[in-house]
């Protein structure tokens, strides 16, 4: 991982130089794998966060702003009860370790000062953080280990802290750069060099040991003993340069874009291997780096985890549904030759005459096809009659059966659609209110239980608001009740509806206010269709947009279900810098 022991070293000074001798304010616990600490020092407020996310462990100060639970957590309580008023003393990192250690004094109960120390491990899919006293004794932590967990490092309440396994690695900090080459010259293997690096030296992550070798080489992949001597000394010149940058903590936060913006690596010094192909900035800090790095990531883990029950009901429905209509569209198929029963009936109620009782079968010339012959099973059991009657009873069966199964795909696949739809709001909401809806929304159409008793039905939201540069107010509905509230009760007739053809998607409305809107801010509001709908990441996404007179709801229809006619279609590519410049800065809720 790019977060590496050398750059939690520029994080713990930056956090150092800011929030030494600051006091715990209030303590949050947004999701399961998060802390959020808050700092007050005499002149500001600082926002601490500790993640234990497999994907995306971290400390650092942070803007986002903590949606919390109702009810904090048993740990957060605890954590509150322990810190809250405590006084941060210092910070420690065992040499270039993955590992913080935020020593705070407290008051206990009986109002004796205590020393409490918050560990933050940034281990992968092993993070944690956790509350040990004076003692090295774990008080608790974000996540609890035991015996059938691990083997060999047990995190329990009551137990001795004890650190990590180290890694068999040279600290940086401590060994030359002409020791360092030394040592990796050992290596018995001839591997890449950037692996022998990452190997045998401590703190340093891949992006920074690729770089290594990408300056070492002037760009050319390099394996560790293929070296020229000259290569020997470049190599010991970085080293050497990494060193003094890391021991002088004199790094810069670089971020690393692609071409669409988005975050692909990041570092304290500047990373020039991928060359062209990215683009590279300066965040003005490393927290705000790691801020920008990860926002994007943490919000869809933190919904995701918020919404599991809800993918979980929508996944069963679907595929419920999808093996429903495969079952009646395969009973469809036998329903094809319903026609052929029927003649079968009329050939056998016209040559009553020549069949035998007893048969099972008998060949007639089919008036329908040229009096071509025609062999017919029948009954043994019945009379001629009565087999004639069989044929026209299975038609008038497979007829209806027809009438039904087609009836009842085309609401099956209706209802299919409609779970797209809940699918892909699910997918874009953002906070817990917006979630909170969708479970209005599935609970009115019966795909969840009410909660008992009387419960305050909680005021919706407003729509998304975006500007277009010509002025026009652009809305863009949350979820399928908010689809239905902007098209159907909100906007005028005049205004311009807008929706991805064929792909689900919120309804977006160009609010006209009696002017004719000009090609650019129809284009942008098509954009904006296409950004919030699954086709999101797409590029050329059809859009269909009609004035809202031509758009209805059939009666009985789920919410955000219309139809829609007099349409034309513009082909947009979504972009998200836009829809962040269009956005209305005082309606961003």
């Amino acid at each position: 991982m790019a977060l590496d022991g050398a750059f939690l070293r520029h994080i713990k000074k930056e956090i150092e130089d800011q929030a030494i001798s600051a006091r715990v304010d209030k303590i949050y616990q947004p999701s399961r794998d998060e802390l959020v600490l808050f700092l007050r020092t005499r002149h500001e407020m600082f926002r601490l966060l500790m993640s234990a996310r497999a994907n995306s462990p971290r400390v650092h100060f942070t803007q986002y702003v903590p949606e919390n639970p109702k009810t904090p957590p048993m740990l957060c309580m605890l954590l509150r009860k322990r810190l809250s008023g405590a006084k941060l003393l210092g910070i420690r990192q065992p040499g270039l370790e993955r590992l913080l250690y935020f020593d705070f004094e407290a008051v206990n109960e009986l109002g004796d000062k205590v020393q409490l120390t918050l560990v933050s491990e940034i281990m992968g899919k092993y993070s944690n953080v956790i509350l040990i006293d004076q003692n090295g004794v774990i008080i608790d932590a974000l996540k609890r280990v035991d015996a059938e967990m691990s083997s060999q490092r047990l995190i329990l309440p009551g137990l001795t802290y004890q650190l990590p396994p180290p890694q068999k690695k040279a600290n940086l900090l401590e060994v030359s750069a002409e020791e360092m080459v030394e040592q990796l010259k050992r290596e018995p293997g001839d591997r890449p060099l950037h692996k022998v690096i990452l190997g045998h030296i401590q703190g340093l992550s891949p992006v920074v040991c690729r770089e290594l070798e990408h300056l070492t080489g002037r760009g050319r992949d390099l394996t560790i003993h293929s070296l020229t001597q000259e290569e020997e000394e470049r190599l010991r010149f970085f080293l050497d340069r990494l060193k003094q940058q890391v021991t002088q903590i004199s790094g810069t936060p670089y971020l690393i874009e692609d071409r669409q913006g988005k975050p692909m690596d990041f570092s304290f010094e500047n990373i020039s291997q991928y060359g062209s192909a990215t683009v590279v900035k300066k965040p003005g800090s490393f927290s705000c780096l790691l801020d920008q790095f990860y926002a994007e990531r943490d919000r869809i883990e933190r919904m995701r985890a918020r919404s599991q029950d809800l993918l979980k009901l929508l996944a069963n429905h679907s595929e419920r549904l999808s093996r429903k209509i495969n079952a009646q569209q395969s009973e469809l198929e036998q329903c094809a030759n319903r026609d052929q029963m029927r003649i079968c009936g009329d050939l056998l109620n016209a040559n009553l005459y020549r069949m035998e009782r007893g048969a099972s079968s008998v060949e007639l010339e089919n008036f329908y096809d040229e009096m071509k012959p025609v062999v017919i099973r029948l009954n043994p059991a019945l009379s001629p009659t009565q087999n004639a009657q069989k044929y026209y009873k299975d038609y008038r069966k497979a007829h209806t059966a027809e009438q039904m199964l087609t009836g009842q795909i085309q609401q099956a696949r209706q209802e299919l659609e409609y779970i797209d739809t809940v699918f892909d709001a699910l997918s874009r909401a953002a906070t817990e209110r917006e979630l909170n809806e969708i479970r209005q929304e599935l609970a009115e159409q019966g795909y969840l239980k009410r909660g008992k008793g009387k419960q305050k039905p909680q005021a919706m939201m407003g729509p998304l608001a975006f500007t277009s540069s010509e002025g026009f107010p652009i809305l863009v509905g949350r979820n399928n009740r908010q689809n239905d509230k902007l098209t159907m009760k909100q906007a005028s007739n005049q205004d311009l509806w807008f929706h991805t053809k064929n792909i689900p998607g919120s309804h977006t409305i160009l609010v006209t206010q009696g002017k004719t809107p000009g090609e650019e801010s129809i284009r942008q509001a098509a954009m904006l269709a296409a950004y919030h709908s699954r086709a999101k990441s797409s590029s050329q996404v059809p859009v269909d947009y009609t004035q809202i007179r031509y758009v209805n709801k059939p009666s009985g229809a789920k919410p955000g279900m219309v139809i829609y006619e007099n349409y034309h279609t513009l082909y947009v590519t979504p972009e998200e810098s836009l829809a962040n410049r269009l956005r209305d800065p005082e309606k961003k809720n």
